[in-house]
């Protein structure tokens, strides 16, 4: 390769790019680029979530079980939906799972990028299954609010209910820790969830107590339904958030220009202009995309060290963001006039000050 671009280029030397990945020790390595640390904290963290995953599926079978036969045995609307609405999470915590031990895999011909994004569509799946359970429990609830019912062995519903919701939150607040750790989307669907869980317990016992000890019988349906648009709203947040990821949305255009002005003043004394940056998030990390003008005169090789330097910077400043791409473009005139007006701005606004005092010392001495 060093060869065929010195019959093009005069001034090219031997870049560090080619030397890195013509080495036999790294070419498997990925090279410099990929020396921060992020890989290696998203590969702990796709570890820890699987743990709690997996810890997540077995509780909430058992205790959907418990609430089902609970209700089925008392004849209690609520207890039956939040036993429904269990086993459904524990669905969700299973496809999770599945979706971290996918996202745990390395890049490989077909997927170039790995598979991060796997994480967040099996959180989009985990919320449209989220929304199906809700409308089936908003069904139920409705036919048990037409029909109402006394509840058979009130204080034995009530004490699954509270032991239910007591360790769907501990468990819940495990998952969040971990979740907000290592940015896991999909286990942080998996924890609004059981947070939610835990919460419709919650609803399910006063649901009860006030069924049975003030005789207000419909309220055993209007837990329920209370239950079902619980669903509802914490499917649509995740519903949103991993759609916006797997369409490659940012979300937050202040990061985009913070990037621009630290690389415009880490290489101010370079020739370069940043003309964009393009930032998209593949669920646990972030990738971005740097376009930079870059005067005629310099060689490739002093081209690629700039590039790397960025690289370097953008890593350091950001550990969330695994793949730093720089793509390089001519000087044009827009690139010139631009670095120009920036450059005046600067010096306006560092002579401001300065002007605006001399002339009060002024007027002060005329006085």
């Amino acid at each position: 390769m060093d060869e065929l671009l010195k019959k093009f280029y005069k001034n090219y030397r031997p870049s560090k790019v080619i030397n890195v990945f013509t080495k036999p020790s790294n070419r498997n390595t990925g090279g410099n680029n990929s020396e921060s640390p992020p890989p290696n904290l998203v590969q702990e963290g796709i570890i820890a979530g699987q743990k709690i995953a997996k810890i997540s599926v077995i509780t909430l079978i058992s205790i959907g079980i418990v609430e089902i036969a609970a209700g089925y045995f008392s004849g209690s609307n609520v207890a039956t939906a939040d036993g429904i609405d269990s086993l459904s999470d524990a669905l969700i915590s299973f496809m999770v799972l599945i979706g971290l031990r996918i996202a745990h895999k390395p890049a490989d011909r077909k997927f170039h990028f790995g598979y991060h994004k796997v994480e967040s569509f099996a959180a989009l799946m985990a919320a449209i299954g989220m929304i199906i359970i809700g409308v089936v429990i908003l069904y139920n609830s409705y036919q048990t609010l037409l029909h109402p019912h006394e509840i058979n062995h009130p204080y034995i519903v009530m004490a699954v209910l509270a032991g239910a919701s007591a360790l769907s939150l501990h468990r819940a607040f495990q998952m969040r820790t971990i979740a907000n750790k290592y940015n896991l989307l999909s286990l942080k669907t998996d924890a609004r969830n059981s947070i939610k869980d835990g919460s419709a317990s919650v609803v399910g016992f006063f649901s009860i107590l006030i069924s049975t000890q003030f005789g207000f019988v419909q309220m055993d349906a209007i837990g329920g339904m209370i239950i079902a648009f619980y669903i509802f709203s914490v499917s649509y947040i995740s519903l949103k958030r991993s759609s916006l990821i797997l369409v490659d949305s940012w979300q937050n255009p202040k990061l985009t220009e913070l990037i621009k002005n630290i690389i415009s003043e880490q290489f101010k004394d370079e020739q370069i202009h940043v003309r964009e940056v393009l930032l998209r998030s593949s669920g646990m990390v972030d990738q971005a995309e740097i376009h930079m003008a870059v005067d005629g005169k310099e060689s490739i090789s002093e081209v690629e060290e700039i590039s790397l330097q960025i690289q370097e910077v953008v890593n350091s400043k950001f550990p969330s963001i695994e793949r730093v791409l720089v793509v390089p473009h001519a000087f044009s005139k827009i690139d010139s006039n631009t670095s120009a007006s920036r450059r005046n701005l600067l010096r306006n606004i560092k002579l401001k000050k300065p002007s605006m005092y001399a002339n009060k010392s002024n007027n002060a001495g005329q006085k």
